[in-house]
């Protein structure tokens, strides 16, 4: 075959050079030094992932790089333009290259502003489109993100954190971006809904050919989503490498206690923990050398004189407890054991939310291409469904499902379900179902 040995020619979209944010601290002379020191490149078309501890400088970085924050020095670079000092004029045409998706999707979008107009914007601010076209444009991108266009009209009081977030995330994409700062997007989310954003942003990503810098402290769903990851402690990249080879082989002492402290969701499986003694140091006056000297197993002399150069829960319950509960819009639907509500679900929405949660590979394992989810959105509980109140997101429901309330059955001394599947039914410990009311 022609040219079968030639590579893939990368194309680098975002270059990142000695980086550095500083913040004044109020009546004095000291500074934060939130970002010190940071480069790095995003290439077109790929996910690189941004982790570390809350608070190591991680969403500065995103947002230095739309200069939302002014950078204190060091270069960034988008398509071979260096846009530090770029005047605002100039800045403003290129932002719509550049978008971010926030964090918190309550207080991102104006609570007095309808959706049609939160998500149209952009479209106004670069005078793109009179009001028939954008509001087309609106309805077109609702559909993009899995929502029904006539919600446009609506307001975002009357919207879950899911949906706000996929409200977020369309009007990221109304100027049709090269670049998306992802920060934090899935962190609000609930674990079910979690997994259906991280599954359209990387729908968006194939059909837009987006690049994302995917900031987040959840390792396993940056391990998902990202080609590449790099990880931050106290303003300083420690450790950056695709991601597979960083999850299998991470070199940096920092890096392999981040990934010993993932949670893994099942109780007979545990972590060997690399727990780090002492506490994060200020950033206002961070250690000399190496900033992780200070709680490193392995710091030697030279880490304190060297400054060295560069070269995601459901896992937490299983880890600390002994009986879990799962509720949904209000009603414990499952209790039992922590050891058979992981190993055996029986609930619906029990065995979905297992399904959700994003899962560390293992060393020769394949990647999951998507996460599973569980369809639909949760009711409003001013409106609550009849009968079962998750039967229109079950992928089991009968037609009483949809008019019986179900009471709570006692499988188990220690399992509890409701769920008509277990009505009637006899199970290994030969003790009859005895169903009882709220």
């Amino acid at each position: 075959m022609e040219n079968s040995a030639v590579k893939t020619q990368k194309t680098e979209l975002v270059r990142v050079r000695h980086l550095v944010k500083h913040f004044p601290v109020e009546n004095s002379n000291d500074v934060v030094r939130a970002v010190d020191d940071v480069s790095f490149d995003i290439f077109a078309g790929e996910t690189l992932g941004l982790v570390g501890e809350s608070g190591c400088g991680k969403s500065t970085v995103g947002r230095c790089l739309l200069r939302l924050y002014e950078p204190t020095s060091g270069d960034v670079f988008f398509e071979g333009q260096n846009i530090v000092g770029l005047p605002n004029n100039q800045m403003q045409i290129l932002r719509r290259e550049m978008q971010i998706i926030f964090q918190d999707p309550y207080a991102s979008l104006n609570p007095r502003l309808s959706i049609l107009s939160t998500v149209s914007e952009p479209l106004k601010i670069h005078g793109i489109g009179n009001k028939t076209e954008r509001e087309e444009r609106v309805a077109d991108l609702l559909k993009k993100v899995g929502l029904d266009p006539a919600y446009m009209f609506r307001y975002p009081h009357e919207f879950s954190g899911g949906q706000r977030q996929r409200i977020g995330i369309a009007r990221a994409l109304a100027l049709n971006p090269k670049l998306i700062i992802a920060d934090e997007p899935v962190s609000a989310l609930d674990v079910s809904i979690q997994a259906q954003v991280v599954n359209l942003l990387q729908d968006l990503q194939s059909e837009f050919g987006l690049t994302y810098l995917f900031i987040s402290h959840g390792l396993a769903v940056v391990e998902h989503i990202s080609k590449r990851v790099a990880v931050m402690y106290l303003g300083k990249i420690v450790e950056i490498s695709e991601g597979r080879e960083l999850y299998d082989n991470p070199l940096h002492p920092y890096t392999r206690a981040l990934l010993s402290a993932i949670p893994i969701p099942d109780p007979k499986k545990k972590r060997e923990r690399i727990v780090l003694q002492g506490d994060v140091p200020t950033p206002i006056n961070p250690p000399s050398g190496c900033r992780f000297r200070t709680r490193c197993p392995l710091a030697i002399e030279d880490c304190a004189k060297v400054v060295p150069e560069l070269r995601d829960d459901l896992g937490v319950v299983a880890e600390v407890a002994d009986r879990v509960a799962v509720m949904y819009t209000g009603r414990i639907v499952e209790e039992s054991g922590v050891g058979e509500i992981f190993e055996k679900p029986k609930h619906p929405y029990t065995q979905g939310l297992l399904r959700s949660v994003p899962k560390l590979r293992g060393i020769g394992e394949a990647k999951e291409t998507r996460l599973s989810t569980i369809e639909g959105t949760v009711p409003s509980p001013t409106n609550l469904p009849s009968g079962c109140h998750f039967a229109p997101r079950c992928e089991f429901r009968m037609e009483r499902c949809t008019h019986d309330p179900m009471p709570l059955y006692h499988l188990e001394d220690n399992v509890e379900v409701r769920c008509v599947l277990y009505e009637g039914k006899d199970f290994e410990s030969e003790k009859s179902l005895r169903a009882t009311t709220e």
